[in-house]
C-alpha cells in the first residue's frame, strides 16, 4: 500500500513538473528611463513606464515566451544594472555604438535618427552644423553618445552635463544655456506637449551623430539575443513595428 502511494505521488509530481513550465514563465527585468519620451517615460496616472520600447519588448516577450518587468533607472545606470546582473535586458532610447558594444550585445535595428539642436525661442539664427556654435556653452545628457562627440569636437567652451533632456530644456527654456543637443524625437515629443515655450527646435541643422536604438543584452546572454531577434524580425515583418512606432508618434520609413 506504501509503495503504491509512493508512486502516485511520484507520478503526480512528475504531472506538475511539467505542467510548470507552461504557467510560469520566466519573468525578465528590464531597465527603461523615466524621461526618454515617446520611446520610454513615465507616465503619471498609472505610475509606470510607457513608451514605444516598452510596447515593443512587450511584444516581444510575448512572442518569445516571457515575461518583462519594468525597472525604471536613470540613462547612466542602464549599462552598469545590467552587466551587474540587476536586470537582463535594456530597452531604452540607446544607440548601439561602439564602445557600447565591447560592454554588451544588441539586437538588430529598432529606429535610427540623429541628435537635435535646441536654442531659446529669442535666437532666430539658422544654425546648419556645430561649427556655428563655436565658443560657446552647449549641454548634453550624461551617459549618451552626444557628450564625447561633441567634448571631441574642440568647438564649444564647454559642454554642460546634465541628468535629463528635460533638465536641458528648462536651461535653455530659462535662458541659462546657449544650446542643447539630445535625442531629435524626445527633443521634438517634449516640446509639442507645450512645457517649455520659450526652446526652439532648429529645423535647419544638419546631425552629425547618427546612431540606431537596439535592445541590450549581456554578452553571456546569447540564447536571449537570439530569441530576441527572432521575435523583433517577426514584428518587423507583419508591421507590428511601425503600428508601435506610429502610436507614439514616431515615422516607421526612419526605422
Amino acid at each position: 500500500m506504501l509503495f503504491k502511494r509512493l508512486v502516485q505521488a511520484a507520478a503526480a509530481a512528475l504531472v506538475l513538473a511539467a505542467a510548470t513550465p507552461l504557467s510560469a514563465q520566466q519573468v525578465l527585468k528590464v531597465g527603461s528611463t523615466p524621461t526618454g519620451v515617446p520611446f520610454t517615460f513615465l507616465e503619471t496616472k498609472s505610475n509606470s513606464i510607457q513608451g514605444v520600447m516598452v510596447d515593443l519588448i512587450t511584444e516581444i516577450g510575448k512572442d518569445a515566451g516571457f515575461q518583462v518587468q519594468i525597472e525604471p533607472m536613470q540613462f547612466s545606470a542602464l549599462v552598469p544594472s545590467l552587466t551587474s546582473n540587476k536586470i537582463d535586458i535594456i530597452s531604452a532610447a540607446m544607440f548601439a555604438t561602439a564602445a557600447r558594444k565591447e560592454v554588451i550585445d544588441f539586437s538588430e535595428a529598432v529606429y535610427t535618427y540623429g541628435e537635435g539642436l535646441v536654442v531659446p525661442k529669442t535666437d532666430a539664427k539658422n544654425y546648419a552644423s556645430q561649427e556655428d556654435l563655436k565658443g560657446e556653452v552647449v549641454g548634453a545628457q550624461v551617459g549618451t553618445a552626444f557628450v564625447d562627440a561633441l567634448k571631441k569636437t574642440g568647438l564649444f567652451s564647454e559642454v554642460k552635463v546634465y541628468d535629463t533632456i528635460p533638465d536641458i530644456l528648462r536651461d535653455v527654456n530659462a535662458g541659462r544655456l546657449k544650446a542643447g543637443f539630445a535625442d531629435f524625437p524626445i527633443l521634438a515629443y517634449n516640446l509639442k506637449q507645450g512645457a517649455f515655450g520659450e526652446v526652439r527646435l532648429v529645423d535647419s541643422y544638419k546631425p552629425v551623430t547618427v546612431g540606431t536604438v537596439s535592445i541590450g543584452v549581456r554578452k553571456t546572454d546569447g540564447e536571449l539575443l537570439g530569441k530576441i531577434n527572432a521575435s523583433l524580425a517577426k514584428l518587423k515583418a507583419n508591421g507590428a513595428l511601425d503600428k508601435i512606432l506610429d502610436k507614439w508618434g514616431l515615422q516607421p520609413k526612419a526605422s
